[in-house]
């Protein structure tokens, strides 16, 4: 449904070692990828359990009512329980990109300019690929967990130091001051790391955050099959010339025998329209080019790249309500006809001008209106008819909801999975 691209192997982005992952570290953030950490998995496991303290703990926020679940609800997929485009947070500054969802991270790698395939001809480069945050900036989940922590369009900390001070007032501070052998008061940099750290630790357990409890985890187990209409869906979600949505969110196993996260986790251009609802948006002349900036600006001197945000996973889309980057949509009806009717109809999606005519990619300047993909369903002219009818858009959304894990079902569907609920 995006850029026709090289198929990929998808890379771990960590290895055990140690008893805890070590992450190769990707510009532009280049920080130490870990503090020291004695005790094996037992300490492991207990970095863990403060984790998951910290994640649900709204003090440590600056207003006090900001926790990691305010945005990554794990009743929603550890995404947003709202259709809101951008959640609140900070104090008073509203953000301009709408919340991800954190399940299915654990094979992201750590952002790449050139991605050579490994399972394909690796003479093709792919293009920027991986990184976590929708522009690929931090190289590691803990590494992402100190951005929120002190973003004012988020948890709104103004400093390492104003952090420390709030986490070194709560009940498991001294435990994790424990682990690393220090007062956290007296390091506030080491001490916003080791805080981190255990976000990531405990975002790595497989039984919340990658489950692998759909109903199509179960057809690839052979325990279940799909409905004729997910079939269909399947089909024209596969099909090069009408969904094409497995160009980019890959649905077959891998050659390990992996199932697949339907992400290739590369960077691209698709051109969702200008968000009214997004407060920076009322400047005409701010524009959120994703790679190229505005919190990205490394490549802001590549303008090939402007316009790209990465590719999320479809796993539990369809408990989402809000999509794309700037959360623009707030249905997968809305987002099935832009994939089909982005360039047949364009005057049902983008704002016209002084004069009524449709400014077409109205949220990327005509500069960079080059880089917007092309591939299937995309790229037709105006008024020819779309890539896919209503019923095969309809299909594909059928198949979709067989991607949503077993928790988030609603209890009859989830009774019938044979999997037992998982407790945040």
């Amino acid at each position: 449904m995006t850029l026709l691209r090289a198929p990929r192997r998808l890379l771990a982005a960590w290895a055990v070692a140690g008893g805890l992952a070590s992450v190769v570290l990707a510009q532009p953030t280049n920080r130490p990828a870990y503090l020291p950490l004695a005790g094996g998995l037992k300490a492991q496991a207990e970095l863990a359990e403060i984790g998951r303290e910290m994640f649900f703990d709204a003090q440590l926020s600056a207003s006090g009512r900001v926790s990691c679940t305010s945005c990554h609800d794990p009743a929603h997929g550890h995404a947003p329980a709202n259709a809101l485009p951008v959640q609140p947070g900070g104090s008073t500054v509203q953000g301009f990109r709408a919340a991800p969802s954190l399940r299915y991270l654990h094979a992201l790698p750590p952002f790449t300019e050139h991605y050579y395939d490994n399972d394909g001809d690796a003479s093709i480069d792919a293009g920027p690929t991986g990184g976590y945050t929708w522009d690929g900036r931090a190289a590691s989940a803990h590494e992402q967990a100190r951005l929120p922590l002190l973003s004012p369009h988020e948890m709104g900390n103004a400093s390492p130091a104003q952090f420390t001070r709030r986490l070194s007032g709560r009940p498991y501070a001294s435990r994790l001051a424990a682990l690393f052998g220090f007062a956290l008061a007296d390091q506030p940099e080491a001490a916003l790391d080791a805080a981190a750290m255990a976000l990531e630790v405990f975002q790595q357990t497989p039984a919340l955050f990658a489950p692998y409890t759909s109903k199509y985890d179960e057809v690839l187990r052979g325990r279940a099959q799909l409905n004729q209409q997910e079939t269909r869906g399947l089909a024209v979600f596969n099909d090069p010339e009408r969904g094409n949505c497995a160009s980019c969110h890959l649905s077959e196993r891998k050659p390990d025998g992996a199932f697949p996260l339907f992400t290739d986790f590369g960077h691209m251009a698709l051109a969702a329209p200008r968000n009214a609802a997004i407060q920076a948006n009322a400047n005409p002349s701010f524009f959120d080019l994703g790679l190229c900036g505005p919190l990205r600006t490394d490549f802001s001197d590549k303008p090939a790249y402007c316009g790209s945000f990465r590719t999320p996973s479809l796993r539990n889309v369809t408990v989402r309500r809000s999509f794309f980057h700037n959360g623009v949509f707030h249905s997968l009806e809305d987002v099935m006809r832009f994939y089909a009717e982005r360039d047949t109809h364009p005057e049902r999606f983008y704002a016209k001008d002084a004069k009524g005519g449709v400014r077409v990619y109205d949220d990327l300047p005509p500069t960079y209106h080059a880089n917007v993909n092309q591939a299937p369903p995309f790229g037709r002219q105006r008024g020819d008819t779309p890539a896919m009818t209503a019923q095969e858009m309809a299909d594909v959304i059928a198949f979709l909801h067989t991607l949503t894990d077993a928790d988030l079902l609603p209890p009859p569907l989830h009774a019938r999975t044979g999997n037992a609920p998982i407790a945040p």
